[in-house]
C-alpha cells in the first residue's frame, strides 16, 4: 500500500510538471512575439501633403524613431478634407503596431465641422505621444498705424465692420483662431479667408486687410525685413521663439488661447507593450538637442507628452472649437 501511494505523488508530481511545461512553451512564443515588436517597417499616415510643416516634423521623428526601433518608419501622405482619408486608413488597420497616424488640432476642429465623420477620434484612436505644439501670430504692416493688438481692436470698435483680418480658408486652425479672437476681444471685423499665406502677406501690404493670423514661417521672411511686424502670439505663454511677444491674452484678451499641437495614435485595441514602447520612443526622440533644433527652425516647440495628456488635449479643444464654429455661423459640411 505504501508503495502505491508513493507511486501516486510521484506520478502526480510528473503530472504536474508536465502541465507547467507544457504551459511554459505555450507562452513562450507570444512573449517572444511580443518582445520581437518590429519586425517589420512601420508607416506612419498623415493628413497633410509633403512639404508643410506637419509632414517635415513627422519625417525628423520618423528618422530617429526607425534608428530607437531597429526598424523603418516610413510616411505616407494622405491629404484630403478633415483628414478623413488618413484617419480610415489607421482605424481601419491591424491594431498590432505597424501601423500609426498623425492627429493635430485639427483633428478636433474636423469633429465640429463636418456632420458626421466616419470615425470618432475618441472612442476609436488609442493615444501614444504629442510630438511638438506651435502657435499663431497675430501680425500687421510695419508701416501701418497698429502698435498693439489693443490699438486694432480699439480701431475696430470705433468703426464697426470696417476692418479686416486675413486667415488661411474658411474652417482652417488659422481661420478659427481669428474667430476666437473676434469672440473674445468683441469686436465686428470681418475674417477674411485667403487660399495660401503668400496671398494675406500681398493682401496685408496692400491694406485690404488690416490684420493677419499665421503660423510665424509663413512670414517671417517680412519680418526679417521689417515689412511685418508680428503684434502677438496665440498661446497662453510667451512663444520661446519670440520672448518679446506678448501673448493675446497679456495683449489684453485673457483666457485667448489657440495652440496648435501634433501626436501620434493607432487604432483602437493596439496592445498596451505596443504603446508604452512607443511612447517612450517619442518622448526620448522629441527631447534629442538636434531635434528641438530642427522643430525651432520651423517654429514648432518639441513636446512628449502620456497617452492620457494627448486624449484631454483632444477632447478639450473639441469642446472649443465646436462652439467657435457655433458661433461664427460656419455651416458643417
Amino acid at each position: 500500500m505504501m508503495n502505491y501511494f508513493k507511486g501516486t505523488r510521484l506520478s502526480r508530481r510528473l503530472v504536474v510538471s508536465s502541465l507547467a511545461i507544457a504551459a511554459a512553451l505555450a507562452i513562450a512564443p507570444l512573449q517572444s512575439a511580443q518582445a520581437k515588436w518590429p519586425e517589420r517597417p512601420i508607416r506612419l499616415v498623415l493628413p497633410f501633403g509633403a512639404g508643410g510643416v506637419a509632414d517635415v516634423t513627422a519625417r525628423i521623428v520618423a528618422e530617429k524613431l526607425s534608428d530607437k526601433l531597429g526598424e523603418r518608419v516610413v510616411i505616407e501622405n494622405q491629404p484630403g478634407p478633415g483628414g478623413i482619408n488618413a484617419a480610415r486608413t489607421v482605424v481601419t488597420a491591424q491594431p498590432d503596431g505597424y501601423t500609426l497616424g498623425l492627429l493635430s488640432n485639427g483633428t478636433a476642429i474636423s469633429v465640429g465641422l463636418f456632420n458626421k465623420l466616419p470615425f470618432d477620434p475618441v472612442k476609436q484612436f488609442d493615444m501614444v505621444s504629442l510630438v511638438g505644439t506651435f502657435d499663431l501670430v497675430f501680425a500687421v504692416d510695419a508701416n501701418g498705424p497698429y502698435k498693439t493688438l489693443g490699438d486694432f481692436v480699439k480701431a475696430a470698435k470705433a468703426e464697426p465692420g470696417k476692418l479686416n483680418v486675413g486667415t488661411i480658408a474658411v474652417g482652417s486652425t488659422q481661420n478659427l483662431g481669428g474667430e476666437l479672437f473676434k469672440s473674445t476681444a468683441n469686436a465686428d471685423f470681418q475674417i477674411v479667408p485667403y487660399k495660401n499665406s503668400p496671398d494675406i502677406v500681398v493682401a496685408l501690404l496692400r491694406n485690404d486687410v488690416q490684420l493677419m493670423v499665421d503660423f510665424p514661417p509663413s512670414i517671417q521672411g517680412q519680418v526679417n525685413d521689417k515689412k511685418i511686424r508680428i503684434l502677438a502670439s496665440s498661446g497662453l505663454k510667451r512663444s520661446p521663439f519670440l520672448p518679446d511677444v506678448p501673448t493675446v491674452a497679456e495683449s489684453g484678451f485673457p483666457g485667448y488661447d489657440a495652440t496648435s499641437w501634433n501626436g501620434i495614435f493607432a487604432p483602437k485595441g493596439t496592445p498596451k507593450e505596443v504603446i508604452d514602447t512607443l511612447n517612450k520612443a517619442i518622448n526620448e526622440v522629441v527631447a534629442m538637442p538636434d531635434v528641438k533644433e530642427k522643430f525651432a527652425m520651423l517654429g514648432v516647440t518639441a513636446q512628449g507628452s502620456t497617452p492620457d495628456e494627448v486624449m484631454k488635449r483632444l477632447t478639450d479643444d473639441i469642446k472649443k472649437w465646436d462652439a467657435v464654429i457655433a458661433k461664427a455661423g460656419i455651416p458643417k459640411k
